[in-house]
């Protein structure tokens, strides 16, 4: 797995062609839920002053997603904003600042961010953690299971995610390894508690 990055780092990364013309700014990232994978981004036009576009950049027109910015191919690859949103949706669904649970009724937490792969995939999440799973009430990440649950008041995780959460990002990233391993029925290292 390469470097994950959480959504809100996204917002005002560079969107640029592979020419090196830089056509836009992100302004939001835009997920579907239930396929746990970015859909697009709406974005801002270029300058201290512009505004938002009304084009937005789908998932399917990315040609990376770098450290430094979004390359695209060319500014062909901007769409009508219903482009990026989730089949059968009309809006983006938000999901900061939901509940979290496990299946087992647990109360995980808050979501406070989106931890994203370079492919697009929704790894898991940053969230405030409930007293349940941590007694401090840290920020800790959390796994996305396969099989999650979404609706626009809670995501529902498994009970055996809450086993695999991190402290930061660069240890989150072995965690959802460990993770997923442990879901596909191979050894895993390390869980934390």
């Amino acid at each position: 797995m390469d470097t994950l990055t959480l959504a809100s780092e996204l917002t005002g990364r560079p969107v640029v062609t592979l020419g090196g013309d830089l056509v836009a700014e992100v302004k939001d990232t835009v997920f579907d839920g239930l396929a746990g994978r970015i859909t697009g981004f709406t974005l801002n036009g270029r300058g201290l002053l512009a505004g938002p576009l009304k084009e937005s950049l789908p998932w399917s027109a990315v040609h990376a997603l770098g450290r430094n910015a979004v390359m695209i191919p060319g500014r062909e690859a901007l769409a009508e904003p219903a482009a990026v949103l989730p089949p059968g949706k009309d809006t983006g669904g938000a999901v900061v600042g939901i509940r979290v649970l496990t299946d087992a009724g647990r109360e995980a937490g808050t979501v406070r961010d989106v931890v994203v792969e370079p492919d697009g995939k929704v790894a898991g999440f940053q969230i405030v953690a409930a007293d349940a799973l941590d007694h401090r009430r840290r920020t800790v990440f959390i796994p996305r299971d396969e099989a999650l649950a979404a609706s626009g008041q809670a995501l529902v995780v498994s009970d055996d995610a809450s086993r695999f959460v991190a402290q930061d990002l660069p240890s989150f990233t072995a965690q959802v390894e460990n993770f997923r391993a442990r879901r596909a029925g191979h050894p895993v290292g390390k869980e934390h508690p």
